[in-house]
């Protein structure tokens, strides 16, 4: 059976031209030939003219999706073997991890399909009635390509709704422990690909938790730690006495003069809030920070975070806190405005602090996601500055704000300009030290600002009262 032909409308925009993949019910013209759910068919211009070929969806308002820039038959298994291979080399080149997304969907030429790897097992999402009905001939691809011992289907997103599809989990081959061991940076994390969130963890981020590396070191002089040269005492050779030797060697002394013996007398001290699982926490011990807070509103994600600090034996330097986060942040604030208004003359001392009011050289924020819809961005815009706002306020003075937002609808200059309003409210200079979207596991394609959803930054945070 000839493959059936979508015309466009004349005058639409010439999205696909540009790059972007997907083609709306609102832009086709007519479409000929006998078609089937899922079925792939050639895109043409309302002259005629070829484009592209992709799969078809009558029900979605993405009807068509671009699987190719050239006439294909059908995505069989050459088409899929090469295409994953394609994916695995992108990946060997760039991703130092053998854990790693390994299919980002649209950016990999493979609309639908989300494939991440942890250990030896595969974590698929389906999310396209496209991908959906080839599942058999991209199973085989899969394990002929990555060879791995399992592969486990997360297909429970409520975008397959939008595709007439339902949601589906469950073993697809081999063998799938529902906990398994990863590493990420040199660290050891444990994921839940059963009941973690999304496939159970999120590589994106992956460089932007080692990007903070820098901020880790250099606080003990704001605590009167300075390093010091002492002589060592040494053995003269036969004779049991001893000597002072006239070089000795640089060792961290306080105030008193007495050596600090803590080995983290340089490190940072450091908050972190919708922890999840601690994978921040786990890169800022591990680049030396002095202490960690570690926050997340579930029980069962701290709990996580926690084993996943003892495999990396950092348990001395990190406390748990089960709380919300836009609560915990204004407790905090509310602590510290208390203090300073107990400091001025006349203020009654007598009555109970109702916040503790503790600061950090560094707080870091990574929400999940508070704008799913266009409609949501406004109160989106609120979330964020709450936050951030309140965040840099619990920040040490010349210390550091590490903020992210992964809501696509939430655009990178509106995300800064809402951090640049809450940074006037709460009396702030920010300098931007870094500016980073998701990682190289996840390529962004040009032209398609849905990929572009994850923004992170770096701030120095400054008193205007200070300056």
């Amino acid at each position: 059976m000839s493959k059936a032909t979508v015309w466009l409308q004349r005058g639409r925009k010439k999205r696909l031209e540009n790059g972007h993949p997907w083609v709306y019910a609102s832009e086709i013209d007519r479409v000929e030939g006998e078609t089937q759910p899922g079925g792939i068919v050639d895109i043409v211009t309302h002259k005629g003219q070829y484009l592209a070929t992709g799969y078809y969806n009558p029900q979605s308002q993405i009807m068509v999706r671009t699987v190719s820039y050239k006439p294909i038959e059908e995505m069989d298994a050459a088409f899929f073997h090469e295409r994953l291979e394609q994916c695995a080399a992108h990946r060997s080149r760039f991703v130092a991890d053998s854990d790693c997304r390994l299919v980002y969907g649209e950016a990999d030429f493979l609309p639908g399909l989300t494939v991440d790897r942890f250990g030896d097992v595969l974590v698929v999402q389906l999310l396209t009635l496209g991908m959906d009905i080839r599942r058999d001939v991209l199973l085989e691809a899969l394990i002929d390509v990555f060879q791995p011992k399992g592969i486990y289907e997360r297909s429970d997103v409520g975008v397959r709704q939008l595709e007439g599809l339902e949601k589906r989990t469950g073993v697809m081959y081999g063998e799938c422990p529902p906990i398994i061991e990863i590493e990420e940076n040199g660290l050891k994390l444990e994921v839940d690909i059963v009941e973690g969130q999304k496939t159970g963890y999120f590589y994106d981020q992956r460089e932007n938790r080692a990007s903070i590396e820098p901020l880790m070191k250099g606080w003990g002089s704001r605590s009167g730690i300075r390093l010091e040269r002492r002589a060592a005492d040494v053995e003269l050779a036969g004779s049991g006495a001893q000597q002072s030797s006239e070089t000795g060697e640089l060792v961290p002394v306080n105030a008193n003069g007495k050596v600090v013996t803590f080995p983290y007398w340089d490190g940072a001290t450091v908050l972190e809030c919708f922890a999840h699982t601690g994978s921040f926490t786990l890169h800022a011990c591990k680049y030396g920070a002095k202490k960690v807070t570690c926050l997340d509103v579930s029980e069962h994600a701290i709990d996580t975070a926690r084993r996943n600090v003892e495999r990396n034996g950092f348990t001395d330097r990190v406390e748990f806190v089960v709380a919300d986060a836009f609560d915990y942040l204004r407790t905090q604030v509310k602590g510290i405005e208390e203090r300073e208004l107990r400091s001025k003359a006349g203020t009654d001392t007598s009555k109970k602090l109702e916040g503790s009011g503790r600061t950090w050289d560094v707080v870091i924020l990574d929400p999940p996601a508070f704008a799913k819809t266009k409609s949501a961005v406004a109160g989106a815009c609120r979330g964020y500055k709450d936050i951030n706002l309140h965040g840099m306020k619990l920040v040490n003075e010349g210390g550091y704000l590490v903020t992210a937002s992964c809501s696509y609808h939430m655009r990178p200059d509106l995300f800064l300009e809402t951090i640049q309003e809450a940074a006037a409210d709460a009396g702030k200079l920010l300098r931007l030290v870094e500016w980073r979207a998701a990682g190289k596991d996840h390529p962004q394609l040009l032209g398609v600002n849905e990929g572009h959803y994850l923004k992170f930054a770096i701030f120095e945070v400054r008193s205007k009262l200070q300056l």
